[in-house]
């Protein structure tokens, strides 16, 4: 093994172990905030934590921000 190769081995299985970690986290909070999207009623906010795929962030950041607060107030749903 080259020098270049024999530096990258410490990092790649770093990595190993922290991918499914990270893979596991992001799960979990698109699970709830797409939930809680569903429930409230929101469309757009479902597609657009559906599709973009920031590691948690912004899941986080609807569930604790808009979410909450409009969760005091439930959307009226169309009766079939």
């Amino acid at each position: 093994m080259d020098e270049t190769t024999s530096s990258l081995v410490p990092v790649l299985a770093s990595m190993a172990f922290a991918l499914p970690l990270i893979i596991v986290w992001s799960m979990i909070w698109k699970g709830i905030a797409l939930w809680k999207s569903a429930r409230l009623g929101h469309k757009g906010w479902f597609v657009a934590l559906l599709i973009i795929n920031t590691v948690g962030i912004l899941e986080i950041i609807y569930i604790y921000a808009i979410a909450k607060k409009l969760e005091k107030t439930p959307v009226e749903l169309p009766k079939a």
